[in-house]
C-alpha cells in the first residue's frame, strides 16, 4: 500500500484523503500516512474550533501546492477529523511528486 491510494484524480480535479489532528504542536503537512485508513496524515496547531483548523488546513494546501486557498475545498468531513480535500489546478502526478517529496 502506498501514500498514493489516497489521491484519486476526478472530472474537475484531484481528491485527497486526510487523517487530520488539529492542537498540535506544530503544524506539519504532511505528517505520515495511514495505511490502515489509506490516509494522509497532517498535524495541525490550530485547535478544531469555529472552523480554524479547517482554514489552516487549506492554507497549508496552499501553500504546499503553490495555488490559491480559492482552488482548495474541503468535499467531505468539514466537522470530522477524516477529510476529503478537492484540489483544482493541478494534476495527479505533480501533487503525487510534490507529496512523494514531503513523505520520503
Amino acid at each position: 500500500m502506498s501514500f498514493e491510494d489516497a489521491v484519486k484524480q476526478t472530472r474537475d480535479g484531484v481528491v485527497i484523503d486526510f487523517e487530520v489532528t488539529p492542537g498540535a504542536k506544530s503544524t506539519v503537512v504532511p505528517s505520515g500516512y495511514s495505511v490502515w485508513r489509506k490516509r494522509i496524515e497532517v498535524k495541525l496547531k490550530a485547535p478544531p474550533e469555529r472552523g480554524r483548523a479547517n482554514e489552516e488546513l487549506i492554507e497549508a494546501l496552499s501553500d504546499l501546492f503553490h495555488l490559491p486557498a480559492s482552488s482548495i475545498e474541503i468535499t467531505a468531513g468539514a466537522t470530522n477529523s477524516r477529510k476529503s480535500i478537492k484540489v483544482h489546478g493541478i494534476s495527479t502526478d505533480v501533487v503525487i511528486d510534490i507529496l512523494r517529496g514531503k513523505l520520503s
